[in-house]
C-alpha cells in the first residue's frame, strides 16, 4: 500500500556489493512479482554484473517447478522467502542441488530448515538476507557456508557494503551488546521515502545523529541486539506489524478500516 521511492543508484549499490561477486549469482531465477522488492535482486544483481536472468514459468513457484528450472537452466543463485524456504526444506530439499547460493529471509529463518537443505545439497551456501524495502532489498546478511556455521538461532548478520546499522534506545542512543534496541539503517541503499506520503516519510526517515550533516536513517521498528561477536540478532517488533509470506501487514490499518465499516 505504500510506494517506496528507490533510486537507480540505490539499486546499483546493491548489485555491486561484494557479496554478489564470485560467480554464485551469475544465473539467478526470477520468480518474484515486480511489486515485491526481491525482484530487484533477481533482475539487477545478475544483469548489472553481466550475468543471466532465468525467468520462471508464470505460476506460483512450487517444488517441481523449482527443481526443473534449476536443472534445465543451471540456476546458480536464487531468493526464497523464509516461508517458501521452509516448505522446500520439508518437502524436497534436494531440489536445490546444483545451486551455489540461496538467499532467504523476510521473516525468521529456522536453523533446522537450513541444516536440512545443506545436508541434502553439499556445497550449497545459505544466506539469511535481511532488509526492508526502504533500504533497497537487503541491508544485512549472515552467510552460512557449511553445517558448522549454522547457529541455533540464525542472526540477520552484518551490514552490506556502504550500509550502516545502529541499535538504539528510545532516545536514539546506542545500546550495549546484548541489550535490545530498535534497528536503524543508513547508507547507500536508503530510499528517498514514501511516494506522496511526506508525513510518513518524516516519521520513519529521520535525521541520523551519527552521520554527516543532512544524512538520514530509517527506523525499521524491528527490535534487535548486538551479539558479543558483532552480528545483529532479531528479537521482535516494536509494534503489532506481522508478516505473511514476506509481505508486511499493518494490523492497525486493517483495524481502522473494519472499525469504519457500517
Amino acid at each position: 500500500p505504500k510506494g517506496v521511492a528507490v533510486r537507480h543508484r540505490d539499486i546499483a549499490g546493491l548489485a555491486f556489493d561484494r557479496r554478489f561477486a564470485g560467480g554464485a549469482h551469475d544465473r539467478v531465477l526470477l520468480h518474484s512479482s515486480l511489486a515485491f522488492d526481491a525482484s530487484t535482486y533477481e533482475l539487477w544483481v545478475p544483469l548489472l554484473n553481466g550475468g543471466t536472468v532465468v525467468v520462471a514459468p508464470p505460476a506460483d513457484l512450487d517444488v517441481e517447478t523449482l527443481r526443473r528450472s534449476i536443472s534445465e537452466h543451471r540456476v546458480t543463485g536464487l531468493w526464497l522467502t523464509s516461508g517458501l524456504f521452509r516448505a522446500v526444506a520439508q518437502e524436497a530439499p534436494e531440489c536445490l542441488a546444483g545451486v551455489r547460493e540461496v538467499w532467504t529471509g523476510g521473516d525468521v529463518v529456522p536453523a533446522g530448515a537450513v541444516r536440512r537443505v545443506m545436508e541434502a545439497c553439499p556445497g550449497l551456501v545459505v544466506v539469511d538476507g535481511y532488509g526492508p524495502t526502504e533500504t533497497t532489498t537487503f541491508a544485512t546478511s549472515y552467510r552460512m557456508p557449511d553445517l558448522d556455521a549454522v547457529p541455533e538461532v540464525v542472526p540477520i548478520g552484518r551490514p552490506l557494503d556502504n550500509m550502516r546499522v545502529y541499535v538504539l534506545d528510545a532516545d536514539l542512543r546506542p545500546v550495549p551488546p546484548g541489550a535490545p534496541g530498535e534497528l536503524c539503517i543508513a547508507g547507500a541503499g536508503l530510499a528517498r521515502g514514501y511516494l506522496g506520503r511526506p508525513g510518513l516519510t518524516a516519521e520513519r526517515f529521520i535525521a541520523n545523529p551519527y552521520g554527516e550533516a543532512g544524512e538520514r536513517m530509517y527506523r525499521t521498528g524491528d527490535i534487535v541486539r548486538w551479539s558479543a561477536d558483532g552480528v545483529v540478532q532479531f528479537v521482535g517488533r516494536a509494534d503489532d506489524q506481522v508478516k505473511i509470506r514476506g509481505f508486511r501487514i499493518e494490523l492497525g490499518e486493517i483495524e481502522a478500516l473494519l472499525a469504519a465499516h457500517p
